[in-house]
């Protein structure tokens, strides 16, 4: 069984920054999962903010626009664990974060329909 569990959020001011952590507990064969960060904000569908392939590689990440260039995916394969690092925060970037697991050995994706595993979520408030 597929266990995920996020942690880090948190409130923050408007330029601020956080560091989520996605924890994969035991069990699973981690390193043969991609990982996806999502985010669901009131009164919005989930959305696909980054996700990271096997190997951690720049070539296996991907960031959706809003988010290029102000958050970082990484993995530790070897701590089954996978960091989003998030900086110049904006107020809309307020939402609950979700990380996900998807067993892709190829490449990674934002689509959330693709993911079977799902942790509790994060909150994150940015104040403006």
């Amino acid at each position: 069984e597929v266990q995920l569990v996020e942690s880090g959020g948190g409130l923050v001011q408007a330029g601020g920054s956080l560091r989520l952590s996605c924890a994969a507990a035991s069990g699973f064969n981690f390193a043969n999962y991609a990982i996806g960060w999502f985010r669901q904000a009131p009164g919005r569908e989930r959305e696909g903010v980054s996700c990271i392939g096997v190997s951690g590689g720049d070539e296996n990440i991907y960031y959706e626009g809003f988010v290029k260039g102000r958050f970082t995916i990484s993995r530790d394969n070897a701590k089954r664990m996978v960091y989003l690092e998030m900086n110049r925060l904006k107020p809309e970037d307020t939402a609950v974060y979700y990380c996900a697991a998807e067993r892709n050995t190829l490449g990674c994706t934002v689509v959330p329909e693709m993911f079977d595993e799902w942790g509790q979520g994060t909150q994150v408030t940015v104040s403006s």
